[in-house]
Parts: structure tokens; C-alpha cells; sequence
């Protein structure tokens, strides 16, 4: 199942290549460029949030980590895989540093100790960095798409390659173990803090990957921008509107946040957040599970009715041979 999936996975990535190669609207490549962002940080948040059940609010301040070191190295003039790597071991850090006091707390705390954390962060950065970083003019004047799209299709690729495999490992299984029931897995033995802690840095620096692929694609940003909790709630929403706890729902649910908010903001651009607040609303009440989870109930009812009237065209060969049992019987009886 495993190697079936990171196939298909491997076949839609080769028609992505595809597809940049061919482009040439800068508009498109744009748009792609932020749902491969938005798809890889909505898969990091879902690998703490519906793999291990830890629903954080302050998932954005790794995000700016990843984004903030990036930007800062690569500006300075180191190679931007440098840049990355040093931004991924700094966010890993921090992550380690933090989770431990934060895990320890259980639902709505930990929801509240993240949010906190998060905030804390944002204003932080933006007191540190008030100013907006931009990038160079000769960096301006040969600015190209293509680069930040393959940055960012590879960012998403590695995240949703990481998800597949995580989910079928002994590591993913003990996490969804302590999401169903932190109590019963720890009477079984399972280390629930550890799991707990492994999904953390590992959703964190995934995060900052993503964060540095925001780094490389925007032109010029406030450095604060980043470590904003729309970030967070955003990958959240995302995530529900796509499948909590699924491997494509993420990707779906970014195609579909990236593009509504597009149409909306051409559309209504004065109401375009009252507009897709509503659109958001709708989609939760009518697809509770979100589109993953609404395609599998719609395939399965497609099934069964294909099942129901294969059924009813085929004859039933039970009542007849019965009907030929009877018969015999009764000459028996007769003779």
C-alpha cells in the first residue's frame, strides 16, 4: 500500500515538473506556487494535529523561523541549500526546547500554551525586524517563477512523501495510538510524551521548510508577516476543509483555499472574507469530514447501487433449484 501510494504520488510530482516546464503565466505559476505553500504547511500542522491529535495555535511561529532564517543567510550571501539547512536545524532546536513544558499540557491548554507561544513570537519578531526585507535590484531584475515553483513543488513533495510514509511506520502508528486514546496507549506501554514530542519537531520543521519556501518566492515582506497566526489558523482550515488526519486532504484543501480566494478576490473584493467565511461554513456542515471523506462516501453509495443493480439484473438460481427439490420430492411420495 505503501509503495502504491508514493507512486501515484511520485506520477502526479512528474506531471507537476511537467506542467512548470510548460507554463508561462506568471498568474498560474503564482497561484501553484502558493497551494504547494499552503499544501505542505497544512500537511506539517496535520501531522501533529491529526496524526497525533495535538491541535496547536501557534504553528506559524515555526513557519517564520524557517522563513526568517532563510531569508536573513540568503540575503547575506550564503547558498540558499545552506540557508535552508541551517534554518531547519535552528527551527528542530527550538522545537525540542519548547515542546517539552508545552506537551505537557493536555487539550484545550495546549491549544491555549501554543497560541501564547505564538503571539509571543509574532511580536517579538516584528519589535526585532520592523523593517521589510526586499530583495536585491539585480536580484529584482532576473527574478523568474520557475525557481520558486520547483522550490516549492520539492518543499510540498518531501512533506507529503514524509506523510505517506510516516502514516504506515511504527512511529506514525504510535502517535495515531495516543490520538485515539493517550490513557489506554500508555497502559499498553507506549511512551505517549515521546510520540508526542517526535510529532512536534517533525510537523515544526516542516513547517520552516515551507517557511522557506515563502522566503524564496515573495519579493518583499515584512519579516513579522510570517509568524502571524493567520498563518496558522489558515493551514488549519485548510486542513478541515481538506481531510484531518488524511495524506491528500491537505492538497485538496490548499487547491481549494488558494483558488476560492482567488475567484472571491476578483469576484467580491470588498467582501471577499465575509464571502469565503461563508463558503467555509457551508463545505463544514455539508462535508463534516472534509472533501476526502465526502469523495469516499460518494464511492462507496456509487458502489453499492452498481453492487444493488448487478444483483437485480442476474438471475437468482436459488428459488429454482429449490422449485426442482420440491418436484422431486413429491413423485417420491407419490410412488
Amino acid at each position: 500500500m505503501f509503495r502504491r501510494s508514493l507512486v501515484w504520488w511520485l506520477l502526479v510530482v512528474a506531471a507537476a515538473v511537467v506542467f512548470g516546464l510548460m507554463t508561462q503565466s506568471e498568474r498560474v505559476l503564482t497561484l501553484a506556487i502558493q497551494t504547494f505553500i499552503f499544501g505542505a504547511l497544512a500537511s506539517s500542522w496535520n501531522i501533529l494535529g491529526g496524526f497525533a491529535g495535538q491541535v496547536s495555535l501557534g504553528h506559524a511561529a515555526f513557519f517564520g523561523i524557517g522563513a526568517l532564517v532563510t531569508r536573513e543567510l540568503w540575503l547575506d550571501g550564503r547558498p540558499l541549500a545552506v540557508a535552508v539547512a541551517i534554518a531547519l536545524v535552528a527551527t528542530a532546536v527550538a522545537a525540542s526546547v519548547v515542546g517539552v513544558p508545552m506537551l505537557r499540557l493536555r487539550g484545550i491548554y495546549f491549544a491555549v500554551g501554543t497560541l501564547a507561544l505564538g503571539v509571543g513570537v509574532w511580536l517579538t519578531a516584528g519589535n526585532l525586524w520592523p523593517g521589510i526585507s526586499s530583495l536585491p535590484v539585480d536580484a529584482l531584475r532576473g527574478y523568474e517563477f520557475t525557481g520558486p515553483y520547483f522550490m516549492a513543488l520539492g518543499v510540498v513533495t518531501v512533506t507529503v512523501a514524509l506523510s505517506i510514509w510516516l502514516r504506515r511506520s511504527k512511529m506514525g502508528l504510535g502517535m495515531m495510538a495516543v490520538r485515539e486514546d493517550e490513557e489506554a496507549a500508555a497502559a499498553t506501554g507506549v511512551n505517549a510524551l515521546a510520540y508526542k514530542m517526535m510529532a512536534f519537531v517533525i510537523s515544526a520543521v516542516l513547517a520552516a521548510l515551507a517557511g522557506a519556501a515563502f522566503a524564496y518566492f515573495s519579493v518583499s515582506y515584512y519579516p513579522q508577516f510570517p509568524f502571524s497566526v493567520v498563518w496558522t489558523f489558515e493551514a488549519i482550515t485548510v486542513v478541515f476543509v481538506g481531510g484531518v488526519g488524511t495524506i491528500i486532504g491537505p492538497l485538496v484543501g490548499a487547491a481549494f483555499f488558494v483558488t476560492g480566494r482567488d475567484v472571491l478576490s476578483s469576484t467580491f473584493p470588498e467582501l471577499q472574507v465575509i464571502a469565503f467565511g461563508v463558503l467555509f461554513i457551508l463545505v463544514v456542515l455539508v462535508l463534516p469530514g472534509g472533501f476526502v471523506e465526502g469523495g469516499e462516501r460518494l464511492h462507496e453509495r456509487i458502489s453499492r447501487r452498481r453492487t444493488s443493480q448487478h444483483q437485480q439484473a442476474t438471475p437468482d438460481a436459488t428459488p429454482d433449484a429449490t422449485a426442482r427439490e420440491s418436484v422431486k420430492m413429491e413423485g417420491k411420495e407419490k410412488v
